[in-house]
């Protein structure tokens, strides 16, 4: 059958595009009297707007080329004072909206390593650091010509793991179901967690967003350590709950939650008992376990 069209081509519309500069890693020192701050980060910005004619009939005249970008990352960063990836984001955001007006919005995203101060002598040394965990810090902020501003924050790879107070008993059971029921393991994970600010916090509001990822960040954790756990799913809520009664700034939080396995390994062959004690992690296949939460 020819499915050909007939009558020559449509007109094509553009519905959606941006562009932009991804990748942008950057290391800042702020050197104060007697101590250094040091940051590292790295950073995406996408453009939307008129560029309509670029994709049509390749005319660039509308094009901020995406080195620019980069460029400008740099040299924001030497003027800024901003402290938090929030700040920054939106700092970064409304620099390029000033300078191109056939851009309608920016969208930046910015993850944030871990860097900590290094103890010597049991004081936290002025000038060197030790590189923390995997985990990130992230924020995604877009801004629009209208002013219209979005902020989602958060982590990536927050690795924890609890060694009480987890089972998992009474799920279904089939005749391919070999998992025994336990309410004794060893529950570990890395979570994944980003929320919404209410509409209140924008670009241009003066938070200590720095303070307020830390505390959002400490009482999850302190939900997850507390928590008698007869789930992943049930640990989430918890945790999730925690942040959303906790901050009023919060209006909707999203989690992911691997479950990484620790499998109880057979010593009975050996002639020894195995209390809990002796597991092999695993890192897959693993249980995956999300949700997106807000309050009624």
């Amino acid at each position: 059958m020819d499915i050909r069209l007939i009558g020559g081509p449509n007109l094509i519309e553009l519905i959606e595009n941006r562009y932009g500069k991804s990748r942008v890693r950057l290391v800042k020192v702020t050197r104060h009297n007697g101590h250094h701050d040091l940051y590292e980060w790295t950073v995406e910005v996408l453009l939307e707007g008129d560029f309509d004619s670029a994709h049509r009939v390749g005319d660039n005249s509308n094009l901020l080329p995406t080195d620019t970008m980069k460029n400008t990352v740099y040299s924001l960063a030497r003027s800024s004072s901003a402290t938090s990836i929030e700040k920054f984001a939106g700092e970064l955001a409304s620099f390029l909206l000033e300078r191109n007006s056939q851009v309608s919005a920016v969208l930046v995203k910015v993850e944030s390593v871990l860097w900590k101060r290094l103890t010597v002598d049991g004081q936290p040394h002025p000038d060197s650091f030790l590189r923390g965990s995997n985990e990130r810090q992230v924020t995604r902020l877009r801004l629009e010509r209208s002013r219209d501003c979005t902020i989602n924050s958060g982590f990536e790879e927050l690795v924890v793991m609890k060694t009480a107070k987890s089972g998992f008993e009474g799920y279904i059971k089939d005749s391919l179901t070999t998992l025994k029921e336990t309410n004794d393991r060893l529950f570990g994970t890395a979570v994944s967690a980003d929320w919404n600010y209410i509409e209140a916090v924008t670009c241009g509001t003066d938070i200590d967003f720095k303070a307020l990822h830390h505390d959002v960040r400490e009482t999850m954790l302190k939900a997850f350590a507390d928590h008698e756990s007869l789930s992943v799913q049930h640990t989430l809520f918890a945790m999730a709950e925690a942040a959303l009664n906790g901050f009023d700034a919060i209006e909707e939080i999203h989690m992911v939650m691997p479950n990484k396995h620790c499998l109880l390994v057979d010593l009975s062959r050996f002639g020894q008992d195995n209390p809990n004690e002796i597991f092999v992690p695993t890192d897959e296949p693993h249980g995956t376990i999300e949700a997106r939460l807000r309050r009624e």
